[in-house]
């Protein structure tokens, strides 16, 4: 089974000033948001990554240029429109303080499944096209690399927590009980039988374990010994 390695964009002018991007073009990442996606680029490093899948808005292909200039290898690089931004509708572009004061804001907080954005996008449509393309990407990448593949996908906060619910078997109405960050990565790896959640969120820490492969097989009664990196320490990864 392959590894995916999911990664937010790092921050943009839109996160920074509190407005909802949604597709809207030319959001850009701002000097953090850079140094996040450099930082987050020098984690997966030691990572022999097989492919970088993007959305198409241009934070993430910045994301994910900064991820794959900071490879040693040349993975295959390619953009992915169903890993584009949840279409707000008539939300987009609008200040999140001024839509909080809005009936649906809470809707959207309790009752996901349930919001079409006017004028925009379901939530359920959301999770199922992303989830959709993260599956579809993954066994491409194993049946081209083999199951110890990774790959990493970068998109978008919303789109990130519905897969993350999805692997983890929640419902989507509890999905924004999970937080996203900014230039965070979470590592689900697809099985047979089951997805695995390894990490989310995580802003710092070792991912060169990864590296040696994620061990397949049935989950270990009482939690197993961990994933041992070289000198035979279990990694740790903070979130």
């Amino acid at each position: 089974m392959a590894t995916v390695l999911l990664v937010r964009h790092g921050r943009t002018t839109a996160n920074a000033t509190g407005m909802l991007a949604g597709r809207a073009p030319g959001v850009h990442l701002d000097d953090l948001g850079e140094d996040q996606a450099a930082r987050t680029g020098d984690r997966i490093a030691p990572v022999p990554v097989a492919a970088v899948v993007s959305s198409p808005l241009e934070r993430c292909a910045e994301t994910a240029r900064a991820i794959v200039e900071h490879q040693s290898g040349a993975p295959s690089s390619s953009v992915e429109p169903d890993l584009t931004e949840c279409d707000y509708g008539r939300w987009q572009g609008r200040p999140l303080s001024e839509l909080a004061t809005e009936d649906l804001w809470q809707v959207v907080q309790s009752h996901p499944s349930a919001v079409t954005f006017p004028g925009g996008e379901s939530m359920a449509g959301m999770q199922a096209r992303s989830v959709a393309a993260i599956r579809r990407h993954d066994a491409a990448v194993e049946s081209e690399h083999g199951p110890g593949a990774v790959w990493v996908a970068v998109s978008h906060g919303d789109i990130i927590k519905s897969i993350l619910a999805d692997a983890l078997g929640m419902h989507l109405d509890l999905f924004q009980r999970l937080e996203v960050g900014p230039a965070s990565v979470s590592i689900v790896s697809y099985g047979a039988s089951r997805p695995r959640v390894l990490a989310t969120n995580t802003a710092a820490g070792d991912l060169s374990w990864l590296a040696q492969g994620v061990p397949s097989g049935d989950a270990a009664v009482g939690g197993g010994a961990g994933t041992p990196t070289e000198g035979g320490r279990t990694p740790r990864i903070r979130t």
